[in-house]
């Protein structure tokens, strides 16, 4: 996957992300094979509802993959950089690239307090690296190289393809959950003649849909635990400073805790992409929500990191 770069592959990490894909393609293989005996039963119109939706969800996947970049850099509210503009932050990217063998991605900077970054894009050469200037003004030098090496890591693993395959099928299922609600919704009065069955087909497909929307949404994040763990140390063994990357994740997480709620909520729908999580870290919650995050934990991520730099010291 990271083909034409010099980040360090994780056989483990990525038999688990195969298994987690696996697990997804069978479930959307028991989705269609239940949609299609649904359809055995029912009126074309249903069978027309299933198709839209697979034809909306594929746009919408499409969609978010070519324009992923541009989406990403106006919800943050960034703007792409020149070298003349930001000459340290480019210089870090320029040196990460070098490390990694890769091409260059266009450089953003996101006004905001918030210590974060993100890395997106369809491929190596329309990727695009986005700072805070929280997190410029917050960081070393060295720490923010970490960051910007695990966000490459990103790009160089193609993490957007992945990700965006992976969620088609809990879009579709979306999908379906909303119009069959409004068909249930807006059908009541179709309950005759050859329309009998049509609100119980729903019902039905409404429920399937529930189900799959579930177990994929679950699968989903997991992969994405997974991937930023990859990250993590793909990026810790390319820069060979596993502890400045520990130091950028504990101060960043600190930061974050004093951003505003409202702020963070505004923030939300980057999750996926950013460094850390813009939420509030809570003990307790956090051990309750794990599997509902995005994100490792902080105690999973710096553990792992702990295991890098051990590996390394004893290499030497």
């Amino acid at each position: 996957m990271a083909a034409r770069t010099r980040y360090a592959p994780d056989r483990g990490l990525t038999a688990r992300m195969t298994a987690t894909m696996f697990l997804l393609g069978l479930v959307f293989v028991v989705f269609i094979a239940l949609i299609i005996g649904i359809g055995a039963a029912t009126h074309a119109s249903d069978a027309v509802i299933v198709l839209f939706a697979l034809i909306l969800g594929g746009g919408f996947a499409i969609g978010s993959l070519f324009y992923s970049d541009k989406i990403a850099l106006s919800t943050a509210g960034a703007v792409e950089v020149t070298p003349q503009q930001a000459p340290q932050l480019h210089g870090i990217v320029d040196r990460v690239c070098a490390l990694a063998d890769m091409p260059k991605p266009r450089v953003a900077i996101a006004n905001s307090p918030m210590p974060n970054a993100f890395a997106t894009g369809r491929n190596a050469d329309k990727a695009v690296l986005c700072v805070t200037t929280g997190l410029m003004n917050m960081l070393e030098t060295e720490e923010l190289e970490g960051v910007i090496a695990h966000e490459l890591s990103h790009v160089a693993h193609k993490d957007v393809q992945v990700m965006t395959i992976a969620s088609f099928l809990a879009v579709v299922a979306a999908l379906l959950i909303r119009i069959s609600f409004y068909g249930e919704l807006f059908g009541g009065g179709r309950r005759s003649g050859n329309d009998q069955n049509s609100l119980p087909i729903l019902a039905i497909i409404m429920l399937v849909s529930i189900v799959v929307y579930a177990v994929s949404f679950l699968l989903i994040r997991l992969l994405s635990r997974y991937r930023e763990l990859a990250a993590d140390r793909s990026g810790a063994l390319l820069t060979g400073q596993p502890s400045a990357l520990k130091s950028a994740l504990v101060k960043v997480s600190k930061g974050i805790n004093t951003i505003p709620t409202r702020d963070l909520r505004t923030a939300e729908p980057l999750n996926a992409f950013f460094f850390a999580p813009a939420a509030h870290l809570n003990a307790k919650a956090a051990s309750l929500s794990t599997i509902f995050s995005t994100h490792p934990s902080l105690e999973r991520r710096l553990a792992e990191l702990d295991k890098i730099q051990r590996q390394l010291s004893q290499g030497q």
